[in-house]
């Protein structure tokens, strides 16, 4: 009978928007938008990184991974969300779920020990330069970005393992857009503590680790700048790291934002509050993605002369 029970869930229902219809088209127009410019935006960026040999540099060798990676985070959800919008009523496959669950769990760990992996190339550039060249060789830079990858794709190797472990003997309904990994938990009907307790010492070594990581990093940077006599070397000095100061903050300011919120005590606003959590939970996959290009755009000269000079050279060509 046990055998049979932890068979009986082959697939899950996804909830989505299904209890707003009307909501369903304008943010498939939203969500879809978004998506675009991440491609669009985050393929530009691989495009010159790999293209400009003045870009061939270990710091825009990191950012040609951190857009690929954002589009495989975004890839992984996005148009199963968008289906979801389009379908009346949204079943997965329960392999296709797990599928689903482990290439999102491995890029949002991939990115943040990534984040660090950028932090410590700053950190070298700027508080030992004339070292810089020789610790940061191409062997290294291309081994640090690998053992990114190879951990947050270990992590979530064992945290998804784990989940399809589990007994799915009851409701297959998933309240959210997508296989969303403590949304399936909630669905298991035996002991998930083992997956919380793995889960949380997971968020200390991905989370915790590379943001405490990431905060030393900068404390050596802003002293070493501030150190800097003149006014425009120290301008010079901040310009190469505030774009990943700021691609850090948007990251961690939003799941903070996302974990941190009071939750409501009215228990008549208990929907409204899980479509808030819903949509801050969807649009938080989106945001980061979106702005890191943008952001690299704005603020660094090269990316800026780079995305020109590819205007201009497809411009002549024609």
């Amino acid at each position: 009978m046990e055998a049979s029970n932890q068979s009986s869930v082959t697939e899950f229902v996804l909830l989505g928007l299904s209890a707003h219809p009307k909501l369903e088209k304008t943010f498939f127009v939203l969500i879809l938008s978004m998506y675009l410019v991440i491609l669009l935006g985050n393929g530009v960026l691989i495009l010159v990184t790999v293209s400009d040999s003045h870009l061939h540099t270990p710091m825009y060798f990191f950012l040609g991974n951190l857009s690929f990676l954002d589009i495989c985070y975004t890839t992984s959800s996005v148009p199963l969300v968008l289906d979801g919008f389009l379908t009346p009523r949204k079943t997965i496959p329960f392999s296709a779920c797990a599928i689903q669950m482990f290439l999102s769990f491995a890029m949002g760990a991939t990115e943040c020990v990534l984040l660090g992996m950028m932090a410590f190339d700053r950190y070298m550039a700027i508080c030992n330069p004339l070292r810089y060249s020789m610790v940061m060789r191409k062997t290294v830079y291309v081994s640090m970005a690998a053992s990114s990858w190879l951990a947050g794709g270990a992590n979530s190797l064992v945290q998804i393992s784990l989940a399809v472990q589990l007994p799915f003997c009851g409701d297959n309904v998933i309240n959210h857009f997508i296989c969303e990994i403590l949304a399936v938990l909630k669905l298991a009907c035996a002991d998930i503590s083992i997956n919380v307790v793995s889960m949380g010492v997971a968020n200390v070594i991905f989370l915790g680790v590379p943001v405490l990581f990431i905060f030393v990093s900068y404390i050596f940077i802003l002293t070493t700048i501030l150190r800097i006599p003149s006014v425009e070397g120290r301008k010079k000095a901040f310009s190469t790291c505030s774009a990943h100061l700021t691609v850090v903050v948007v990251f961690y300011g939003t799941i903070l934002f996302m974990y941190g919120k009071p939750k409501s005590k009215d228990p008549l606003g208990a929907d409204k509050q899980e479509l808030a959590d819903k949509l801050i939970s969807l649009f938080y996959g989106l945001l980061t993605p979106m702005l890191n290009p943008i952001i690299y755009s704005l603020r660094n000269k090269d990316v800026k002369a780079a995305v020109k000079n590819l205007v201009v050279q497809k411009h002549s060509t024609q």
